[in-house]
């Protein structure tokens, strides 16, 4: 493939500054890499070429007038950004068919800051409906395929995001994870995906849009294909907004500043109740193994109340959960779910599957009280194991990408990522190479709040160690 198809942003952005390519040129390349892929994978649902080539000449002109120095940190470089967030003159459905036909006429926060920090959004991603399953598809744009074998999820809820990155067509996009819809879908697709420390980034511009305590648990991050464009992106991103009132200013350390023979590593192969492939058990040997010979101290356990994960996030989610996810669905009046689930038997509901299923289960009564309490004890544990100079390596998921539809069957799987959300705690999901069927393998490096650096410096680490993202073969075969 073309270079520029395999470079970080970060340098992409240097190349323009120092002149030796135009803006123009490190978009256009994007753009045509996304029109000769996307249809195999279905993950960019809505362009904006035309008008990301204009910007681009736009970058161009006003860093020849104004010089290199008065330029942005991304000046000219392309990006994409997830549906569920607002982009002017774009759609904003988050994959629901009652929301089709609104263009958005304002940016969502992380968006605008993306875009002040000189990025050219090249389109929109697929998503799960309203961002709640981890398999991108819904009745408004379909199903996102994975660039390694396309009979396989690319995860959810930015499952657009981490397959058009995987893809080579974008160097880096917006995501956002309430639950691991960052991490899963840079595990499924071979990439790095960052979720802040709870309240580091405004939610603001979602739909859904996270309230309350639900707005700290939810948090907006990047995806990308290198990982030292993380730190630069959460940066740009992070800081009160004045309409999060979850958001809170936070002082980032410097990955660069890590000492690693000061560093403690926590690795943790399961959680006890849903077992992991043993690809991924080596996978994470191999990142401990890598880290001990930086000078880490590792550290190998488990943690017992892990085990609860699922019962943990879900309670403490629908405790501060102010709108019920069926009345979402109904835009504001909760949908018939059983009405739907029998038109969606007879294929005539515009809901899927997976979210008539959650809008029916969110009301069976659970002991929420007792593993609120668990889940409070279990962060108190992790920050004391983990340490205020450590991190925990943990499985970003079960098993390597599942084919379409299994993750029906595997329904609690998702807790690897999803309990790491109600601690608050920041986690990077690092790519580890391919599996014996060519499938992505990773794990996440996760941290106690406020450590993002720590994480993402490990992160930077191992992609030197062990090589990060690889491009899929499927990119080369379209554009060799």
């Amino acid at each position: 493939m073309d270079k520029l198809l395999t470079l970080s942003g970060t340098k992409i952005a240097a190349m323009i500054r120092e002149g030796k390519i135009t803006s123009r040129k490190a978009v256009e390349t994007h753009i045509e890499h996304a029109k000769k892929i996307n249809p195999w994978i279905n993950a960019i649902v809505a362009d904006r070429y035309d008008q990301a080539l204009d910007e681009a000449d736009a970058a161009d002109a006003f860093l020849k007038e104004n010089g290199p120095e008065n330029c942005p940190p991304f000046h000219g470089v392309p990006c994409s950004i997830k549906e569920c967030f607002s982009l002017t003159g774009m759609p904003h459905t988050s994959g629901l068919v009652a929301r089709k036909g609104i263009i958005e006429k304002k940016d969502a926060t992380a968006a605008a800051r993306m875009r002040r920090a000189g990025l050219i959004p090249i389109g929109v991603t697929n998503i799960s409906e309203l961002c709640m399953w981890m398999e991108s598809h819904n009745k408004v744009y379909g199903t996102t395929n994975n660039c390694y074998d396309l009979g396989r999820i690319v995860g959810g809820s930015s499952g657009g995001e981490g397959c058009i990155v995987s893809s080579g067509a974008s160097p880096f996009g917006l995501g956002s994870d309430v639950g691991g819809s960052i991490r899963m879908p840079a595990f499924f697709n071979g990439v790095f995906g960052h979720k802040p420390t709870g309240g580091a980034v405004p939610n603001t511009g979602q739909i859904p849009l996270a309230h309350g305590r639900v707005a700290f648990y939810c948090t907006t991050g990047p995806l990308c294909r290198k990982a030292e464009d993380l730190m630069p992106l959460l940066k740009i991103m992070a800081g009160p907004d004045g309409k999060d009132p979850e958001c809170t200013a936070m002082d980032f350390g410097d990955p660069a500043s890590v000492d690693f023979s000061r560093l403690n590593v926590l690795s943790v192969p399961e959680n006890g109740a849903v077992r992991v492939h043993h690809e991924l058990v080596i996978a994470q040997k191999k990142a401990a193994d890598a880290l001990e010979k930086l000078g880490a101290s590792v550290k190998h356990c488990t943690v017992n109340k892990l085990k609860w994960s699922f019962a943990i996030w879900s309670s403490m989610l629908n405790h501060h959960q102010t709108e019920e996810f069926g009345e979402q669905l109904g835009q504001g009046k909760r949908i018939p779910v059983f009405w739907e689930l029998f038109k969606w038997a007879l294929r005539a509901s515009d809901h899927t599957l997976p979210a008539l299923a959650l809008a029916l289960g969110e009301r069976i009564p659970m002991p929420t009280e007792k593993f609120i309490k668990m889940g409070r004890e279990l962060r108190r544990e992790l920050i004391e194991l983990i340490g205020p100079d450590g991190v925990m390596l943990y499985p970003s998921y079960s098993k390597p990408a599942p084919r379409h539809l299994e993750p029906l069957m595997l329904l609690d799987n998702f807790v690897y990522t999803a309990i790491i959300n109600v601690m608050g705690f920041p986690s990077t999901q690092v790519p580890l190479g391919l599996s014996k069927k060519g499938l992505p393998v990773g794990v996440q490096v996760v941290g106690t709040p406020g450590n993002d650096h720590k994480t993402i410096a490990v992160a930077m680490e191992l992609e030197k160690s062990l090589g990060g993202w690889v491009v899929p073969k499927l990119a080369e075969k379209v554009n060799p």
